[in-house]
């Protein structure tokens, strides 16, 4: 009887208690829609900040060195297989005015400046605007090249030094042209020796006779002239008298008869008269005047002897490029192939950072306004250099990623660097060391460029602080320290940036700390 009641108490024991837990787990419907509604509203607030706002345009461009170009090598006058034999540059040598590019057959390409392409070999004689801008890249070495649009010997020795600087010989004249020097100077000499034996004979000639035979014809009509006096005085001499008897004796017939001697004057003074005549030169003045034409034609031979031995300037040994120095930046070639097309690719020495932004953002940038890039977390210095129309693009990394402010907010995405109402905006980093110049090229970076900033830290609140009052006023809820209920207090604002705005003045002071209305 005892067992059966102390049973029955345990059982009533464990039945209250369970009862009573199930209790605690059964919640009335008026409960459940008590417990169901929103807690009380509260007010989100945050503190006001001391801080330095920037205003910046975000966006990312492409590094890229400026101007690129290929390189093709003129071939066709090399005579043979264009085989690239050595001075096979590498990706990111520098090409200044006068160095070697790249060694063809054996001969060198030299790289020199002008926007002029080639298309012959420029030698003796030839002009044109060619040869003008050949001698204008000489000169610009400092290899004294004269002025003038005519291939002479001035430029030819500078050619010459060219290649001395470029550690080649100097490229030979065409085959056969020293010979023909050498046969020109042959010409001449004998031409030169040919005029003096005819200049001899043609002063000989025109000596007439020589002052002893003068001297004789002179002599022969004196002689003459005292016998025809001789003879006239014999002819008028009176008969002789005998002195004795007193007769006229008959005249002794005279020696010679006056006409006699007249006709032997005439003839002495007719001999005297052809002896002392001008000699009849003109067999001598011709056969000088030949020999002087022989040798007009051999100097301008040797002229033109001397013009084709000069040293040329051959097609395939020059490369003409608007803009020096350059950079290498593909080689499409190597030492030993042929060359077929393009043999290089080579740009402006510059490394430039070039992003299409929204004409918004551009029109905040002035040239020469500092940036920043950022390459492996790593900021570097840089600064605009150029605002300009937006170049075509494929869509792809030009593009900006932001804009002005927060990061992020405003940014076109690149898909159309051509479109209407963009602008490219180049900029130039500052001091690179080679491994950032090396990582920087060809990619895609991010730039920031601050447009505006606060004088160092200023009080500051979240935009989302500000609201606007009935006349337009701005206005910030304020909780003060010990109030339920926060404060309307007008203030004028500043920069905005960042999602934050500068207070700068308020109807009631406003500290660091003091705590703004930004949700409820």
């Amino acid at each position: 009887m005892n067992r059966t009641v102390w049973v029955v108490a345990a059982v009533a024991v464990v039945a209250l208690g369970a009862g009573m837990l199930l209790s605690r787990f059964v919640i009335s419907p008026a409960q459940a829609a008590a417990d169901a509604e929103p807690p009380e509203p509260g007010l989100i607030t945050v503190p006001v900040e001391l801080r330095a706002l920037s205003s910046d345009v975000v966006a990312r461009g492409d590094a890229r060195y400026d101007d690129a170009v290929d390189v093709t090598v003129e071939t066709s006058d090399l005579g043979g297989p264009a085989v690239v034999t050595g001075a096979v540059p590498e990706v990111g040598t520098q090409v200044d005015a006068g160095t070697v590019v790249l060694e063809v057959a054996g001969r060198p390409v030299i790289a020199l400046p002008g926007g002029f392409p080639v298309y012959r070999t420029l030698r003796s004689g030839a002009t044109g605007p060619d040869v003008i801008q050949l001698r204008d890249a000489l000169n610009a070495l400092g290899l004294e090249a004269g002025s003038g649009e005519s291939y002479d010997g001035t430029v030819a020795g500078a050619v010459q030094r060219l290649y001395a600087n470029a550690g080649y010989p100097a490229p030979a004249p065409p085959e056969g042209t020293e010979e023909s020097l050498e046969m020109a100077r042959e010409s001449l000499r004998s031409a030169t020796s040919t005029l003096a034996s005819a200049q001899a004979a043609l002063a000989t000639a025109g000596a007439g006779k020589p002052q002893s035979e003068r001297l004789q014809l002179d002599n022969a009509v004196n002689a003459a002239q005292r016998d025809l006096d001789a003879a006239r005085a014999c002819a008028n001499a009176p008969a002789p008298v005998d002195p004795e008897t007193g007769q006229t004796l008959p005249k002794e017939p005279c020696p010679t008869s006056v006409a006699s001697a007249e006709e032997a004057v005439t003839l002495a003074r007719a001999q005297r008269s052809e002896g002392l005549a001008a000699p009849d030169t003109s067999a001598e003045v011709a056969s000088r005047d030949a020999a002087q034409t022989s040798l007009d034609d051999a100097r301008d031979a040797l002229a033109t002897a001397e013009l084709d031995v000069l040293t040329p300037m051959p097609a395939s040994e020059v490369l003409f490029v608007g803009s020096l120095p350059r950079r290498v930046d593909s080689v499409a070639i190597e030492r030993g192939s042929t060359i077929n097309g393009p043999v290089m690719s080579i740009s402006g020495a510059t490394l430039e950072i070039a992003a299409n932004l929204a004409q918004a953002d551009a029109d905040l940038l002035t040239a020469g306004q500092a940036a920043e890039l950022l390459l492996d977390d790593v900021p570097i210095p840089a600064t605009v250099a150029e605002i300009g129309a937006a170049a075509p693009t494929d869509g792809g990394g030009d593009g900006g990623d932001g804009g002005s402010g927060d990061e992020g907010a405003g940014g076109g995405d690149g898909a159309s660097g051509a479109a209407a109402g963009r602008s490219q905006v180049v900029l130039l980093p500052g001091e690179l060391s080679e491994e950032q110049r090396t990582a920087l090229a060809g990619s895609n970076v991010r730039i920031r460029i601050p447009v505006s900033s606060t004088a160092g830290d200023v009080l500051a609140v979240p935009v989302a602080a500000l609201t606007a009052g009935p006349g337009g006023e701005t206005r910030v809820e304020v909780l003060r320290s010990g109030e339920e209920e926060p404060e309307l207090v007008v203030v004028t604002t500043g920069l905005t940036a960042s999602g934050y705005a500068e207070i700068v003045s308020s109807e009631t002071p406003l500290a660091e700390g003091d705590r703004v209305v930004v949700g409820r």
